[in-house]
């Protein structure tokens, strides 16, 4: 299995900005949709600020694989459920990097409504 290095996790989870795609069946990758990203420990996530109904998490989750970029970087990743004890770090994490943006916007990706929305981003050789 294939883990972060320590300066990915740094420049991706300090990256204000995620740029995600999903993997076609076709094997062709989706557009690039812009998300934020935040770090549990050594784990990078994402949530879906419009719940299970968002385009980009559903085709996620079918596909299960694609690409990110942030930090100036990119990489191929598997797209995991969120483990269930990354909720609070997760959480204090989107308020610590994005809380400058008030209340009602953070408030789309923190709390218990957005714990089922979580995605693991997992690191996958190219």
């Amino acid at each position: 299995m294939t883990a972060w290095t320590p300066d990915e996790l740094d420049r991706i989870g300090d990256a204000e900005e995620l740029s995600l795609a999903s993997y076609r069946a076709d094997g062709t990758l989706r557009p690039y949709v812009v998300m934020w990203v935040a770090r549990a420990g050594d784990e990078l996530y994402t949530r879906s600020a419009y719940g299970p109904d968002a385009a980009w998490y559903r085709h996620a989750l079918a596909s299960g694989r694609g690409r990110i970029r942030a930090g100036g970087l990119e990489r191929e990743v598997r797209f995991e459920p969120g483990d269930p004890e990354a909720n609070a770090p997760l959480d204090a994490d989107y308020h610590r990097k994005y809380d400058r943006h008030g209340p009602k916007i953070v408030g789309t990706v923190v709390g218990e409504h957005r714990y089922g929305v979580t995605v693991r981003l997992a690191p996958n050789e190219a």
